[in-house]
This record gives structure tokens, sequence and C-alpha cells, in this order.
């Protein structure tokens, strides 16, 4: 099942996406909630009853006259108001290629524990533009993950139980502004403001029994769900990205299981992946520079299509748009006293 929130008289308004219709929930069933905030926080209840409603349309007991074109809708992101959001680092394909272009050995570390770091909830957004300032602007930057959502309240749960709070899954492009980025974690904090400013999500959530067939067993030493889902990016219609989500080494149980230790999972808290290997300028350039030391960097810029495509989840489209505005935090460093 694939479910999309759209704008819909000012308010998010959450349906049920089948062969490019929307049909909203609280239309077709009284005891259906209009938001996904509602339907996350009743889940049990409101996913088998939505399951069956899906099978309705399916059997044409739903008429079509009760849906509309998805493209006449103003998508939003599919969890518009995420309690968290967690982005993880489960690629050790990207990790030991980063560490490798900036001459640092792989941290050992990494096959211990998985790790995640907390990013801005209230900067989550859907397809569209993706508002930037001109700090952002020095070495902007995507990252091609998958995010998951979490369904229902948990607290230390082990990873074997973990998957069982997956709603389901959804493309997630973690925007990073790489000199701010840079600069603050000198300081061995952060990432904060090289972060904050968007992280997009969509173009609708596709629940777990719709990925069944793409299921394959997690790496060895690993436990959970894990799909062979294929994932691309293209900046202006030019492919510079593709890996595969079967790659992660963490699972997201995993993560899961990391993130509830001593700490209370809510439903509708987000959980990225962390960057696919080659996902992301700063690992390509890194690459790039390491054979060529003539590469020219490649970095986003003002109108520039990005488009993140994964099998099954869709494909979640955004425009880089610039601010109106000349401030710079980047101008306002202190000099440092010698």
């Amino acid at each position: 099942m694939k479910l999309v929130s759209y704008l819909k008289d000012e308010h998010d308004q959450l349906a049920i996406l089948e062969n490019g219709l929307l049909y909203d929930t609280d239309l077709l069933h009284m005891e259906m909630p209009s938001s996904m905030s509602m339907f996350l926080n009743f889940w049990d209840d409101n996913y088998t009853l939505a399951l069956k409603l899906e099978q309705a349309i399916k059997d044409n007991i739903i008429g079509k006259e009760k849906g509309f074109p998805v493209e006449d809708a103003s998508l939003l992101a599919p969890v518009p108001f995420p309690a968290s959001c967690r982005d993880g680092y489960a690629f050790r394909q990207h990790v030991a290629a980063a560490r490798r272009n900036r001459k640092a050995p792989m941290i050992p570390e990494f096959d211990q524990y998985p790790v995640f770091y907390f990013t801005n909830h209230h900067s989550i957004q859907g397809p569209g533009e993706i508002m930037c300032m001109p700090d952002h602007f020095n070495k902007l930057d995507f990252e091609l993950e998958v995010a998951i959502v979490i369904s229902k309240l948990g607290r230390n749960i082990p990873a074997e139980e973990a998957d069982e709070y997956i709603a389901g899954l959804m493309i997630m492009n973690d925007l990073s502004a790489r000199t701010l980025q840079s600069e603050e974690m000198l300081l061995n904090l952060g990432p904060a403001k090289g972060k904050d400013f968007a992280t997009a999500i969509g173009p609708y959530l596709v629940t777990l029994e719709e990925l069944e067939e793409f299921e394959v067993p997690a790496k060895e030493n690993h436990t959970g769900k894990t799909w062979n889902l294929k994932m691309k990016c293209t900046i202006n219609g030019v492919q510079v990205s593709e890996g595969n989500l079967s790659d992660m080494d963490w699972t997201f149980a995993e993560l899961i299981e990391r993130a509830s230790y001593g700490a209370t999972l809510y439903p509708s808290d987000v959980i990225g992946s962390g960057t696919v290997g080659t996902g992301c300028f700063l690992e390509l350039n890194g690459t790039g520079k390491l054979n060529d030391e003539n590469y020219a960097e490649q970095w986003l810029k003002e109108g520039d299509v990005i488009e993140m495509e994964v099998e099954a989840l869709g494909i979640l489209s955004n425009t880089i748009t610039k601010e109106e505005s000349d401030f710079s935090i980047l101008e306002k460093k202190k000099e440092i006293k010698k």
C-alpha cells in the first residue's frame, strides 16, 4: 500500500494511492483518520482497515470516481510532522570511500555498532522546491538514502523484534551544506547547521507487505529485514549515483535497537539509512580527485533538479531555489587572536 500526504484546504490530508489516483482516507470510511499523524498513532487498527479499503479499490468495489489524479495534488512529505528525525550511517561502502578519499583509515568501530545523529524534524519536506541561503550554496550536496517511519511506541527494542515497529519505507534526500558542516565539526560536535535546513522525504510511504517480494537476507552477523531495491540519483537528467538498499551493512532493525536503548521511540519518528555508496558529491568528488588531480568538483547550484528513484518507492523530485537574502553566517566568524 502506498500512503500519500497532500495539501488540502491548507491542511495535510492522507490518501491511498492506487493506479495513479488518490483516495482520501476519511472519505473512504468514517473510522479512518484524515492525517498521517493520526494514522500512525493508532497504527494497528488503521493499517488493517486501510488494507481492506485498498483491496476494495483494486476490486472496483470502491469506484474510480472516489479518487482523483495524483498529478493534481500538491504533495507533502508522507509524514509531514514527524516526532523526530534520526539519520544513520549504515553503508560501509560510503564510509570507507569517504575516509579513503581524505587519506584516513577505515574506522574499526563502524563494524561494532550502528550510529546516527538527530537532524531538524521541523525541516522535513516532500517533493518540490528546496529553499537555500547563500552559505548553503558553498558546497551544497545531496545524499541518496531510504528512510523508515516508526509505527508504534517502543523502548529497549531488540533487533529481533524491531521490524514489527516499521510502518514502511520512503526515499530520503539528506541535503548537506558541506562547508558549514566541515567547519563546525572541527569542534567535534555536529552535524548541525550543515544539515538542519532541509531534509526531503517521499513521494509516498510504501508499507512492508508491498515490499515482501524484494526481501533478501541481511548481511552475515546482522539481524533484520533488508530489501533488494535499486537506487539512483540524477541531477538535471544526468545520472550521478546508483546503489542498492541491500548494500546496507547495519539494518533498520539494528538502528532501531540502538536508537531505542534507554529511549522511547514514538509513532512518526523517522530514521534514515545514511548515504548509499556513491550517493553524494562529497564522496564522488573525493574519488574523482583521488584518481585525477585535475578532476572538476561538482556541487548543487540554483535551479538544479534532483531526482532520486528507488525501485518500488517511486521518484522524489526537488528543485534547488535561492532565498532572497544575502545574509551569511560564514562571514560572521571571529578572527582567531594570535
